[in-house]
């Protein structure tokens, strides 16, 4: 069917057209973003995350040390390795818990039902972290999962810090846990069922650099690893809005429109991912217009949302609280970020 019916179909362009990809955009984010803007923003904040590493990588090894050269040997580091399943679940569950218990009462209000989450190893083996969320009782409790390929023995530690912080505690389960909580405030659909992908996925973006802002990340390495996720996230970016509007490429990348030709490489070089990962991630952002960058545009309305709510309050002569503004904003629940902003600013 694909090669009979559908491909002759199908449109030779890669670009979906502004006008379609607007539409994607808002529905992923829940708000309207100058993509022009946002393309633009997309290529400097890349460059400011590549010079972030560059920086760490400096501070590992030495100063000129290639952030490539530099993963590599935390790769290698005996002391950031785990050996076997066992001992990455445990890392996992400590890791988790001891974030949950810094964080409750000091930078977020944990109802005690969500302080429980628990890490496990997958019984798939596709790859990849993912968090399910609790039962609506929480008879079943929120869940971290691991979904380790066969064979696969060895896990840096250095990578996958941040991804704990992400799926865990501040990020999913915390946003998740707490909304399934609020049954006093949010019914059974905005509950259990609402989900807007720039504002779940934009707030666990968002946790990454708390944590880092918060001291969490300070080992060089457990940095290099977040730094490593967000240099991804705003590579696509660039990649699906330069893409789908046929932006003008950087010389560095071929100039010219933007294409899946020029896309590859790209991707290539600001993703430290086996390629047949990236052959897929490539894959989606063709034909997904729109939804991989709402995770990072999706954090800077976060943040954006966050210090215009820290300037409202200072300029009425207050003073902004954090964890307060962390519970108005989780209290809401998965909304479009527009809504957001006008529930919170």
């Amino acid at each position: 069917m694909l090669r009979e019916e559908i491909a002759p179909a199908a449109p030779q362009a890669d670009a979906v057209g502004r006008e379609r990809y607007a539409l994607w955009s808002r529905y992923f984010l829940g708000a309207v973003v100058d993509l022009d803007e946002t393309y633009a923003w997309g290529l400097e904040e890349l460059a400011r995350v590549v010079a972030e590493q560059q920086a760490v990588a400096d501070q590992l090894y030495g100063p000129g040390t290639d952030i490539r050269e530099a993963m590599d040997r935390l790769d290698r580091d005996p002391a950031r390795m785990l050996k076997g399943t066992a001992a990455l679940q445990e890392w996992m569950q400590a890791t988790s818990d001891a974030a949950v218990a810094a964080l409750a009462g000091t930078q977020f209000d944990i109802p005690d039902p969500v302080r429980r989450l628990e890490c496990r190893i997958a019984p798939t083996q596709s790859g990849g972290i993912y968090y399910t969320g609790p039962s609506a009782d929480f008879s079943r409790p929120g869940r971290m999962w691991w979904s380790v390929p066969a064979g696969v023995t060895d896990f840096s530690t250095w990578r996958e810090k941040t991804t704990v912080y992400h799926e865990g505690v501040p990020g999913h389960h915390l946003q998740i846990g707490q909304t399934v909580y609020r049954a006093d405030l949010l019914n059974m659909w905005r509950r259990m069922a609402s989900w807007v992908s720039g504002h779940g996925e934009g707030w666990a973006l968002y946790a990454e650099r708390l944590m880092a802002d918060l001291g969490f990340l300070e080992d060089p390495g457990d940095r290099m690893g977040m730094l490593d996720g967000q240099r991804l996230r705003a590579a696509r970016v660039v990649l699906d809005i330069g893409v789908h509007l046929g932006k003008p490429a950087p010389e560095q990348w071929g100039g010219g429109a933007w294409d899946a030709a020029k896309a590859w490489p790209f991707l290539q070089a600001n993703a430290n991912m086996a390629e047949g990962f990236l052959a897929f991630e490539l894959d989606r952002y063709l034909g997904w217009p729109g939804q991989a960058p709402s995770y990072k545009i999706g954090q800077r309305l976060w943040e954006e949302i966050r210090d215009d709510a820290r300037a409202a309050a200072e300029r009425d002569g207050g003073v902004f609280d954090l964890k307060a503004f962390h519970r108005r904003a989780l209290d809401v629940g998965s909304v479009g970020l527009d809504v957001l902003r006008e529930a919170l600013v």
